[in-house]
């Protein structure tokens, strides 16, 4: 059985430990790496899209990276209990015309025992921003 440490139940320090390791998989902007961080049935929303699963997940991070490039992510622990984590977050990145962009948003996940993610639903706001005003 796979399993991705730390796992459930969390504590607030492995909570912020999960926290990170998720901030260092994104930003490492390698799809197939993320998803093995997942259920094989994830369920995902993401905006106001759902993803299911790890081959769609594969698929929506490797269309995410192609739009937004120079991608730059900070998750920070908001709260947790046993087996789920709230994280704030903020990423920046620019589209091919350089225009760009703070997303801001909220995330909720929930983990199987072994420390995979089951459920992760997010929303976030874009704000179009100048060069000069990047932060990450």
């Amino acid at each position: 059985m796979e399993k991705k440490y730390p796992i459930p139940p969390f504590t607030e320090e492995t909570a912020k430990q999960k926290i990170q390791a998720a901030e260092n998989a994104w930003n490492s902007k390698n799809p197939e790496k993320i998803a093995l961080a997942y259920t094989e049935d994830s369920e995902w929303r993401n905006r106001s899209e759902f993803v299911n699963g790890r081959a769609e997940i594969i698929s929506f991070l490797q269309g995410k990276w192609e739009k937004e490039l120079d991608y730059k992510l900070k998750k920070t622990y908001w709260a947790h209990t046993e087996n789920r984590i709230a994280v704030r977050f903020e990423y920046e990145w620019r589209d091919e015309s350089g225009q760009w962009y703070r997303a801001y948003g909220n995330e909720n996940w929930e983990f199987d025992k072994n420390g995979l993610m089951k459920k992760r639903f997010a929303s976030i706001n874009d704000l179009p921003i100048k060069d000069s005003e990047r932060r990450l």
